[in-house]
C-alpha cells in the first residue's frame, strides 16, 4: 500500500498523499491515523491508509490538469469509437487541429491505433465514425483522483469517499 486519503478535520476527503507523507504528518502532530493496515513499515508502525489533519483547510478551487496520462483515465482507457480497452491508446483530435481544433478537454479523446488511422484527418462526421461519448473536462477533481485508485484495494477509504 503506498497511497493514503488524507481528510479534512471534518472527515471530507481532501486528497492523497504517500506513506510516507503521511507519516511525517502524524509525527509533526498535523495530522491523526484514522485506519491503517496490517503491513507494517517496521517492528512497531503499521502504515496509515487514512488520515485525518487536526485542523481545518479550505480547499480552492484546483483544476485538472490536462495531459493524456488524464485524457485515458477520464475514458478508462477505452477507444473512444470502438470501446477496445487497452493500455496501448493514442490521443485523436474529434476535430482535427488542421481545421481548427485545439488541444481541450472538449476535443480531445483516447482512440485504439486502428480507429485513429481510420479517421485520419477528418472530423468523425466525415470518416463515418461515432463517438461513444462527447468528451468534456471531468467536473470534480478530487473525485477524479480518487477514481484512478479505486482498482487498488481501498476498503478503509470508502466509508470517507462514498457520496
Amino acid at each position: 500500500m503506498e497511497k493514503v486519503l488524507l481528510l479534512n478535520a471534518t472527515y471530507e476527503p481532501l486528497n492523497v498523499c504517500t506513506w510516507q507523507r503521511a507519516l511525517k504528518l502524524i509525527v509533526k502532530g498535523k495530522a491523526e491515523e484514522v485506519e491503517h493496515n496490517d503491513c507494517l513499515i517496521n517492528q512497531t508502525i503499521c502504515a496509515p491508509t487514512v488520515i485525518r489533519l487536526r485542523y481545518y483547510v479550505v480547499v480552492p478551487y484546483k483544476e485538472l490538469p490536462f495531459n493524456k496520462k488524464n485524457v485515458y483515465h477520464r475514458d478508462n482507457h477505452t477507444c473512444q469509437y470502438c470501446g477496445k480497452k487497452s493500455s496501448d491508446l493514442t490521443i485523436d483530435h474529434v476535430i482535427p487541429k488542421s481545421k481548427g481544433g485545439k488541444n481541450s478537454w472538449e476535443n480531445v479523446v483516447a482512440a485504439c491505433t486502428k480507429c485513429n488511422n481510420k479517421k485520419a484527418n477528418k472530423t468523425p462526421l466525415e470518416s463515418g465514425m461515432k463517438l461513444s461519448k462527447k468528451p468534456g473536462r471531468p467536473t470534480n477533481y478530487l473525485e477524479f483522483e480518487l477514481t484512478k485508485y479505486s482498482s487498488e484495494n481501498f476498503d478503509d477509504w470508502q466509508k470517507y469517499t462514498a457520496s
